[in-house]
């Protein structure tokens, strides 16, 4: 006896992607706009932080170093994994490097406020205005990629 209905498998492949495997989808303006608001937030927040924080000028310049690397990283392996997965060529060798820095400026980050004489609750703050940034520059990425295939599709 077959079954009725389709797998989920097979119900991806025939509607939520194209040919290419890629998503003909638009994304919504809720998620764009949630997805930049958390972004703002993010980077805002930290750099607030950093203004007002009593710390040298140069730890306040490995920081705000640390967030731009941070945000440039995975930026880099949201579109170099998604790249990969819509079949477009990838080297092993750049695949790698965009993960060996994601990995490095969270090390980084966390070596440095294990390190600072900060309180703790500020070393949660950097911690978590960090993580909500570097999530949340992938969705931007993501929506804006998304939205641009949903435009060149249908052109």
């Amino acid at each position: 006896m077959e079954p009725l209905e389709k797998t989920n498998e097979e119900n991806l492949s025939k509607t939520k992607y194209d040919g290419n495997g890629r998503s003909p989808f638009k994304p919504t303006g809720a998620f764009i706009g949630a997805s930049w608001t958390a972004l703002l937030t993010g980077i805002v927040g930290y750099c607030i932080g950093l203004w007002n924080a009593g710390m040298e000028l140069n730890e306040k310049g490995y920081y705000f170093t640390i967030l731009l690397f941070g945000l440039f990283a995975v930026i880099s392996v949201q579109k170099s994994v998604r790249d990969k997965a819509e079949g477009l060529a990838v080297t092993e060798m750049y695949y790698g490097l965009s993960w060996f820095a994601t990995i490095a400026a969270i090390v980084l980050l966390i070596v440095g406020l294990w390190n600072a004489t900060l309180t703790l609750s500020e070393k949660g703050f950097y911690g978590m205005s960090f993580a909500l940034s570097v999530f949340s520059a992938i969705a931007v990425q993501k929506n804006t990629r998304d939205a641009k295939m949903f435009e060149d599709k249908n052109i």
